[in-house]
């Protein structure tokens, strides 16, 4: 997948950037360098899997953002899920004494996310652009 620029699947060409963040159960201040290095290797690792391309990525102690190029095969629900259960997992798993001091439960994220579409040109310009188009007769 090319992370620049349009791309080409079968019959179609595409273009598509979503911005996700991940915040932590109850908002807990847990991430810290190390973790944030894991996480960025491991949304890397799991985008690829699914033909998608991890543009940037960053967080603080209590949420991530990640700027990713999605393959239109990809389900965003279903690639979320699969972020954050997988992430969760392997972060619960290497790094459980830390982990330990802020939950009780097998538990890392929050229920909760946002996904945003971004990149292309603005919403006005699109919809002048549709309004502009040549009468049908």
């Amino acid at each position: 997948m090319n992370n620049q620029g349009l791309n080409t699947l079968h019959h179609c060409i595409y273009d598509l950037k979503h911005h996700l963040v991940l915040v932590t159960e109850y908002r807990r201040k847990c991430i810290n360098k190390e973790i944030l290095e894991r996480l960025e290797q491991h949304f890397n690792r799991l985008l690829e899997t699914w033909d998608c391309c991890l543009l940037e990525f960053n967080g603080e102690t209590d949420h991530v953002h990640i700027l990713m190029a999605l393959n239109p095969k990809a389900q965003p629900s279903k690639l979320v899920g699969n972020l954050k259960t997988v992430s969760s997992r392997l972060i619960r798993k290497e790094f459980a004494e830390h982990i330990q001091k802020y939950y009780w439960k097998p538990i890392f994220w929050s229920r909760t996310y946002c996904l945003l579409t971004v990149g292309g040109a603005p919403l006005s310009v699109l919809k002048q652009y549709i309004e502009n188009q040549a009468e049908v007769e």
